[in-house]
């Protein structure tokens, strides 16, 4: 592990640039680096880090046309390319029966209908990742930057990634283990709906205890969500497939939904993330639960 210490926007710029910053640290003899400290710095040839072999003229292969990137959407994908490759990241998969929360979706229509709310089965998810969240804590942490600190949090914050014309925004879902379902619900919506207009403030997003990347509107069966620093874990969630489980000699056709979990190996084992995934799916298989 680096004794570097750097935050994690240096980090991603050094990535960025290819420089090495342990080497850098050294020849400054020092250990802690700030952003001007990159400048002029040479990237360090052959690491991950340097692309200048990818400039490339693809116009001498064929037609070609040029979308420039938006602010936005560079910052995000250097703090992509930081996370994967600081972070040590598995990605543990499972599936949770869905038929309960299916049948009180159905149950509670009109109920939603008069309350002006749409009730998704996204709700129930960051309902019992909550849940989980508050029985396993460890999951509910942040590292140091210097990787010496376990950061506990003593709140549940949930994390919803929007994907959106401009890209992707996280919002966050503030204390979701004292709120309703119907109350999430709403917020989920409400939310989403203002990510796409980027009528989401500042103090909305970031502190999450943990993000949902949710495809199931998409489709998919498994993917690896990328750990969202300085969060040590990410929950991905694809499309319900129909799954026979045997009851004895019976097939029985079962409503079953792909769960993925994408963790930091130094803090989550895999033991951790398989005792908290059975959890979770628990909760999921058994909806009223997560409400009490």
């Amino acid at each position: 592990m680096s004794d570097v210490i750097a935050p994690p926007s240096v980090r991603a710029l050094a990535l960025q640039k290819g420089i090495d910053l342990e080497k850098l640290a050294r020849d400054l003899g020092r250990s802690s680096i700030a952003r001007e400290d990159l400048e002029g710095s040479k990237p360090a040839a052959g690491r991950a880090g340097n692309t200048s072999y990818w400039d490339v003229d693809h116009s001498v292969y064929g037609p070609v046309s040029e979308e420039p990137m938006s602010r936005f959407a560079q910052v995000a994908a250097a703090n992509l390319a930081a996370a994967n490759a600081l972070i040590p990241q598995v990605t543990h998969h499972d599936r949770a029966d869905v038929t309960a929360i299916e049948a009180l979706r159905q149950e509670l229509k009109s109920e939603a209908r008069a309350r002006g709310v749409k009730l998704t089965a996204l709700a129930f998810h960051v309902k019992a990742l909550a849940r989980a969240l508050r029985e396993f804590p460890r999951l509910n942490a942040s590292l140091s930057p210097d990787g010496k600190t376990l950061i506990l949090k003593n709140y549940v914050h949930v994390g919803i990634a929007v994907d959106t014309a401009h890209g992707l925004m996280v919002p966050v879902i503030r204390d979701v283990d004292k709120k309703g379902l119907w109350q999430v619900a709403a917020e989920i919506a409400d939310l989403a709906s203002r990510a796409q207009d980027r009528k989401v403030g500042p103090d909305e997003m970031g502190g999450a205890s943990m993000t949902i990347s949710s495809l199931g509107g998409i489709g998919g069966t498994a993917f690896t969500p990328i750990v969202n620093p300085p969060e040590v874990a990410i929950l991905g969630i694809t499309r319900t497939e129909t799954v026979t489980v045997w009851d004895g000699d019976a097939p029985r056709p079962v409503p079953m939904l792909p769960l993925d979990l994408s963790y930091d190996h130094r803090v989550i084992n895999g033991a951790d993330a398989a005792r908290f995934m059975t959890y979770l799916c628990g909760l999921l298989a058994d909806p009223r639960r997560m409400m009490v």
